[in-house]
């Protein structure tokens, strides 16, 4: 199990998702991004946006992608 914060994906807070593998964060940060913005916190609106783009646009957003499960291959287990 490995740990990655919403910045770390490219959003405004310091919230840990923890998970298996790189996907298994990248889905807890979607999660924690629609859930933020339907709260009405508008710091994470932006981030929700790109999070969205990168689900309709996987092609365009491969660079994102790699360097996130990169990032997460370096981290320590937790």
């Amino acid at each position: 199990m490995k740990t990655m914060t919403c910045k770390q994906l490219g959003g405004p807070c310091d919230l840990a998702h923890q998970g298996e593998s790189a996907d298994d964060v990248i889905h807890a940060q979607d999660k924690h991004l629609r859930q933020a913005v339907k709260r009405g916190d508008e710091a994470h609106g932006p981030a929700r946006q790109e999070m969205k783009f990168r689900w309709l646009h996987p092609k365009q957003s491969l660079g994102w992608y790699n360097a996130s499960k990169a990032t997460f291959a370096e981290l320590p287990e937790d």
